[in-house]
Formats: structure tokens, sequence, C-alpha cells
């Protein structure tokens, strides 16, 4: 777990105030504890008071640990709810509906990120809301997701990190997606584990040892990430093994310029990409961290259905760095 560690070093280094909405929920009282022990992050949890404290009783923590927000007496609440309405009012939104969304505490916080007064929200299901509160990046034309997957263990033949993208998002990239998402990859490879990113662009071919039009995307995509990025180092179509295992490389296409082994997995789709990230964790026991959302204009990350208290600790530290990213650190 070094490349994490390190990447705890980093967060340590400058916390960021991170916003947890889901603060009925054990597992994020306890990863908030963890934060603030750690010293990675200040953070927030929206709810009512008396039910928080309650929810950190059980949970073993002290709710003096972090800050607490009640969204139906924050003094702020008002100027959220006009910022509600003056973003979604093309979309029919009226004020008495924005008056009554503005409250949820999943609003709450992204209207928070939104207006600086958090730098990351952490939550499950909050794609769609970061979407349409936080927005996208002006640099990207959408927003997906990838894994940080962490091979460390003795056995692991590979060791350090890996990017998987896009594990949990993008259902079915077409090819000018598909090499967005190679890019955004690339962008959170150097800001978050500080590599250089080698890039494999995923096919059941290699260099065009098949014909058909799931390779042709995965080529056509290759050439638009070059196009646009021509300072990466990226290679497709590739299988997996002549990926990330040179000499499968010079056996199957010793013409293709690929010197390295891939540190960034591009799957061409999210149904390869998701049954990959799981084999890897539960049969070859890597470590998941994700998924990580990319492309917003603040950081907001999702979480799983069935992460633990300790995902959610890592999902918060990647939040805190990608913080530090946004304002150029």
């Amino acid at each position: 777990m070094k490349p994490f560690y390190e990447l705890l070093d980093r967060a340590r280094a400058d916390p960021r105030r991170i916003v947890l909405p889901e603060s009925g929920d054990p597992r994020i009282v306890e990863a908030a504890a963890k934060a603030v022990d750690e010293g990675i992050a200040q953070v927030v949890l929206i709810g009512n008071p008396q039910g928080v404290r309650s929810t950190a009783q059980d949970a073993g923590v002290s709710a003096d640990k972090f800050e607490i927000q009640d969204p139906a007496t924050a003094g702020h609440l008002s100027d959220y709810a006009d910022t509600l309405y003056t973003l979604r009012a093309k979309k029919g939104m009226t004020r008495e509906q924005a008056a009554e969304r503005a409250p949820d505490p999943l609003w709450y916080a992204n209207l928070m990120v939104r207006a600086g007064d958090a730098d990351g929200c952490v939550a499950g299901a909050v794609v769609r809301t970061a979407l349409q509160l936080v927005g996208k990046q002006d640099n990207y034309d959408l927003v997906s997701s990838f894994f940080i997957m962490m091979l460390c263990r003795p056995f692991h033949s590979l060791k350090g990190a890996l990017i998987f993208a896009d594990c949990g998002l993008i259902i079915e990239p077409d090819a000018g997606q598909l090499a967005q998402i190679a890019i955004a990859s690339a962008d959170s490879a150097r800001h978050l584990l500080k590599v250089e990113p080698h890039i494999a662009m995923l096919s059941f071919s290699t260099n065009r040892s098949a014909e058909h039009p799931f390779v042709d995307k995965v080529v056509t995509a290759t050439r638009l990430a070059l196009d646009a990025r021509p300072d990466l180092n990226i290679v497709g179509d590739i299988q997996l093994d002549a990926a990330i295992v040179p000499e499968i490389l010079a056996q199957k296409a010793p013409d293709l310029e690929f010197d390295e082994r891939a540190n960034i997995l591009i799957f061409p789709n999210i149904e390869s990409g998701n049954i990959a990230y799981k084999l890897a964790e539960r049969i070859g026991q890597a470590d998941a961290i994700g998924p990580i959302l990319q492309g917003l204009k603040r950081p907001v990350n999702d979480l799983s259905r069935g992460c633990s208290a300790e995902d959610v600790f890592r999902v918060i530290a990647v939040t805190v760095v990608q913080s530090q990213a946004h304002n150029g650190v």
C-alpha cells in the first residue's frame, strides 16, 4: 500500500474540508472519525445533531471530532436555495421547489461544495446531483470514474497502483467518450499517484489481430486521444496480457511502440471494467479504492453500496488530494 501511504502523507500536509451527508450510517461516522484522527481532513457531517451524535455513540466514536451542520437551522440555507433555483430554473424548478430541495442532505452538501464552503463531498448515489450542482470541468466533455487498484501483497507479481477506468459510470462509451476517459485518467494518475501515465486501450485484439466493430472503436478512441493529447504514452488496441507483460507484447506485436507496462487500463465498456476490477479485488486480492469521479469542477466522489468504513476513509483521502490538485497544489 505504499502508493496509498504516500497519498495519505500528501493529504496530511494540507488537510481539506470534506462534507459527508450520510451521517446516519455508522460506516460514514467511523470513517469521518478516522480521517480526523489521521489528520487528513476537517470533516463536516450533515444532519440533525442529536441523530448524528447517536450514530457516533453507536459506532463507538466521539461526535466532538467533527463539525455537524443541520440544514434545517443553517443560516445560509436561503442562499443555497437561491443558488439551486438559479441553476435549475431553466429545467422547470420553482423557487418553492428549490426551498424544499435545498435542505436535503445530499443536495445541501453539494451546494456547500459549489459555494466553496467545503472542498469536496463523499456520498453514495451522488453522481446526478454533483453533475447538476457542481458541474463539469471546462476541459472535459464528460464525467467518468475510475478505481485505484493497489497491488501490494507479497504474492503480487505486479507491484504498485493501477488505474482501471471506467468501471462504474459510463455504460457503453463511444470512441470519443473512450478517448476522454483515457485523457482524464492520465491526468488523474499524474495528480493523485504522481506517476507518468502509460495507457492501454484494452480490447480482445492486439494491433488489429482481429477485425470487428468493437476493435474499430478502441482503435479510433486511441487515435482521438493522441490527436487531443500527443504528449500521452498510449497504445490500443491491445490485450490485457500484452499491456502488462512487455515480453508478451514483444511476441504478439513486436512493431508496436509501448516500452513500459501499462499503469492505466481503459476498458471498452462498463461491463468489462466492472467485472475486471471485482476479479482483481476478490480473486487477485488487490485493494480497490473508488469509484473516484473525474471531470467535475470540484471533487465529489461516489461510494459503492457494499463499502466498508475503511473504504470510505480511503475515498476521503483521495478527495482531499483531488482538492489540492484543483487548487494547484
